[in-house]
């Protein structure tokens, strides 16, 4: 019988040993523990426990403009490019774990005062909670909002995402804490007494009188008489956004990246 040829026989022995080399590296590869969601990317192991994670997972980018689009978001003054803003900053804010409720609050500063520019939205129910007038910084501008700080002592509007806090009794009435969570932009909120509160310049009578609701500390104040009801659906942990589109705010932000 004829002998086999040597490199033959190299072949025919080293092809199952490689498979089965293949075989047991690949059963021993690590899984990443990055995960990724619609537009961007967490880790499974957040810092932040999730206070109630069925209720945060149960809401997603992708249906969000079914709700834009339910609530005629759009005939009330909000553009689709603010809202969606919005909620992209809002879904990171809860795949982080910072947020207990899918209930957002968007201040539009692209609108004059007259405007109703305050919108509070439930994206799980598909409701619009609030639509009214919210006042900005009287070092901001007058009917129209420009000029943004960060600075204590500034009384000028601080933009971006914040996570609303608790609510208490202060000199303004019935008042909820803001949490600023956007370094250099509106992280100083808390140490500027930056809250929301109830005004009585903040009114469709002062709007009469003087072409312009009146303009606060840098607080988004509100009308007086929802003021009480709107915090107590709006606090302890849900988002608020305050959008102006001035090109320094957008290329800072990390939460719009």
């Amino acid at each position: 019988m004829k002998k086999p040829n040597k490199a033959r026989f190299c072949t025919l022995v080293s092809a199952p040993l490689l498979g089965l080399a293949m075989l047991l590296l690949c059963s021993f590869v690590p899984v990443s523990s990055t995960v990724t969601t619609s537009n961007f990317k967490f880790r499974n192991t957040t810092p932040h426990k999730l206070e109630n994670p069925s209720k945060v997972a149960a809401f997603s980018f992708r249906n969000s403009m079914e709700i834009y689009d339910s609530l005629h978001l759009e005939e009330l003054g909000l553009s689709k490019m603010v809202y969606r803003l919005a909620v992209k900053g809002m879904e990171k804010l809860s795949h982080a774990g910072k947020l207990k409720g899918n209930v957002i609050s968007i201040v539009d500063f692209s609108q004059p005062s007259t405007n109703k520019r305050l919108y509070v939205i439930d994206l799980d129910n598909y409701e619009l909670l609030y639509n009214t007038w919210v006042a900005h910084g009287m070092r901001s501008g007058k009917t129209m909002a420009n000029v943004f700080s960060n600075k204590p002592s500034s009384n000028k509007s601080s933009l971006g995402f914040y996570i609303t806090g608790e609510a208490y009794q202060g000199t303004n009435g019935y008042s909820l804490k803001l949490q600023g969570v956007e370094k250099g932009i509106n992280d100083f909120a808390y140490r500027r007494a930056i809250v929301i509160h109830g005004a009585d310049y903040v009114s469709e009578q002062f709007i009469s009188n003087q072409g312009y609701i009146g303009r606060s500390k840098g607080c988004p104040a509100v009308p007086i008489e929802i003021c009480q009801p709107m915090i107590d659906q709006i606090k302890d942990g849900t988002c608020l956004f305050i959008y102006h589109p001035t090109s320094t705010y957008r290329s800072r932000s990390p939460l719009l990246r």
